[in-house]
């Protein structure tokens, strides 16, 4: 009987430590869905608010939890820096991509924050499939998720441009792939040997059908134009004219304009590029069958095209109003099919941005509100006359890229000059310039601690191995741009200001204008997935947004 007892015992024992095994597990979404819109400031959530349906943005909101005070904490705010921060929890200074493009000190030339020479393209010959996350030092979420399971919760990563893809899948991804549109591509969707030897069969599939060129076709407005009265004018200076039209009015005929705008770049440069976005997408869902069992796999999910559009036609165009009317529908129709193949309530999705967009300057101009032009040429030239002067040489600069100038220092030093001081002096000179609101040594940014302001940002971007020896910030609205179009990068309300919504399976239905930065969502997602933070990750979980 004594035996008899014992064995139910463990019988018991062993069967709740089962049943406890499978609340933690049922506890956990079967998928998570990473959204990412490119460029997308705050102010799209609302303004255009009456034009969304019910089943995309709204539908997070109404659903979900929304973050209306979510800001970045860093410059410079570009894409790359953007999709890396978001999933790594920490800024540039620690995972180390600080721009798209920068300036390697070793190599002594421009890289790519994705550039990778020791892999080969799949799908493409192109350069544009030599990439991988080698030049990313953290780790991100789905990283950590890839841990946790002993590498069985999958993880697949989208977007039109390949740092989207790459980056916030980290990398331990089964799959990263991004549409071949540059340099003259095939309109296939490719990846690199980073990820496996050869493309999967349902992207071989996806790429022999005619799904790309199907949007050879003209883009006009969702709805009457007339009813667009959350944007300008549809004619106006303000915006890109594409090659073979003569303004940038409504409809574009994509078939006419493909040859002479780069073929299937101009599918990028459309809302269309979002709607490819989505249909590769859900062909992934079930050609890795996405959240089909109870281990977590992560999609994450870079819609790039809006970031294209409000490059060519600024925050105030017909042209950006309409991109998002048309991801709204796309979100809709993502969510309808998560719904139906992994199950309401089965999975998770956060959505947000990679930075914000200034308005066009040559608009706020119009407007008299202050904003202006920095000249590249002018600004170098300026500034090369004033090394000449003051130190009596001609190539102390080795270069000038994103607000920052990297000096030669074998040549500094061979002067017999000390760095810090050229630093110093280059300082004191430029701040002099009109344009420029501020700037820091790289000195003083590596010795001092800056909590709070622009300076604090400046410091959470700048990476003590990648960085320049000066640091620039422009005065608010000023760009080195263009006149038509408008950019992005700084540390100003306009660009640090994004969207964070959560939705699904832990997530609670509220609001907050309480602050919070873009930091803080890998540790949001780490602790609602029960796994461990990305490895140099500085945010903090949001609790306030769990079930």
């Amino acid at each position: 009987m004594k035996y008899i007892l014992y064995a139910l015992f463990i019988f018991l024992l062993v069967n709740a430590s089962f049943a406890q095994r499978r609340s933690e597990l049922n506890k956990r979404p079967k998928l998570v869905v990473g959204i990412v819109v490119d460029q997308m400031r705050y102010d799209y959530l609302t303004r255009f608010i009456n034009k969304y349906g019910e089943g995309g943005f709204k539908r997070m909101i109404s659903e979900g939890f929304n973050c209306k005070n979510n800001h970045f904490n860093y410059i410079p705010t570009y894409t790359g820096p953007g999709h890396a921060s978001v999933f790594t929890g920490t800024t540039p200074k620690n995972h180390g991509v600080i721009a798209n493009d920068w300036f390697d000190k070793v190599l002594n030339r421009s890289v790519n924050c994705v550039e990778d020479n020791t892999v080969d393209p799949l799908g493409t010959t192109s350069i544009d499939g030599k990439k991988s996350p080698v030049r990313m030092v953290a780790t991100t979420f789905p990283d950590e998720n890839r841990l946790f399971t002993q590498m069985r919760g999958k993880t697949i990563g989208i977007s039109i441009k390949h740092r989207g893809a790459i980056l916030p899948a980290g990398h331990t991804a089964n799959g990263a792939y991004w549409f071949d549109y540059e340099h003259n591509g095939k309109g296939n969707w490719i990846s690199s040997t980073f990820y496996m030897n050869k493309l999967p069969q349902w992207v071989q599939d996806f790429n022999s059908s005619d799904a790309a060129e199907s949007y050879f076709k003209v883009w006009d407005t969702f709805y009457d134009i007339n009813t667009y009265t959350e944007s300008g004018s549809d004619e106006n200076n303000y915006e890109r004219v594409f090659k073979g039209k003569n303004q940038p009015i409504f409809p574009y005929d994509l078939n006419e304009l493909k040859e002479s705008n780069g073929n299937f770049k101009i599918i990028a440069d459309s809302p269309y590029g979002n709607n490819l976005t989505t249909d590769f997408s859900l062909a992934a869902i079930d050609g890795e069958e996405l959240g089909k069992d109870d281990i977590t796999d992560i999609l994450t999910i870079s819609y790039s095209s809006t970031d294209k559009v409000g490059h060519d036609f600024g925050v105030n165009s017909k042209e950006i109003e309409d991109v998002y009317i048309r991801l709204d529908k796309d979100l809709e129709r993502l969510f309808n099919v998560l719904d139906m193949k992994v199950g309401k309530g089965d999975y998770t999705v956060f959505l947000t941005a990679d930075h914000g967009v200034v308005d066009v300057p040559h608009y706020l101009q119009s407007l008299k509100i202050p904003s202006g032009y920095i000249k590249y040429k002018e600004f170098k030239e300026k500034l090369n006359a004033f090394i000449l002067e003051k130190f009596k040489a001609t190539d102390l600069i080795k270069n000038i890229s994103n607000d920052q100038i990297f000096l030669n220092r074998t040549k500094i030093r061979d002067k017999g000059l000390e760095l810090s001081t050229v630093q110093q002096e280059i300082v004191n000179e430029i701040i002099s310039y009109k344009e420029i609101y501020k700037a820091y040594t790289a000195t003083a940014l590596s010795n001092n601690s800056f909590p709070a302001g622009v300076e604090h940002l400046l410091q959470n971007g700048y990476n003590q191995k990648r960085s320049g020896d000066i640091l620039t910030i422009p005065f608010p609205g000023y760009i080195f741009y263009r006149k038509t179009g408008t950019t992005h990068g700084s540390g100003f309300n306009y660009d640090t200001h994004v969207p964070l919504l959560f939705f699904g399976k832990g997530i609670k239905h509220g609001q907050t204008f309480q602050k919070t930065v873009i930091t803080d969502i890998a540790p949001t997602m780490s602790a609602l997935l029960g796994i461990s933070f990305p490895n140099v990750s500085t945010g903090k979980p949001l609790e306030f947004v769990f079930d």
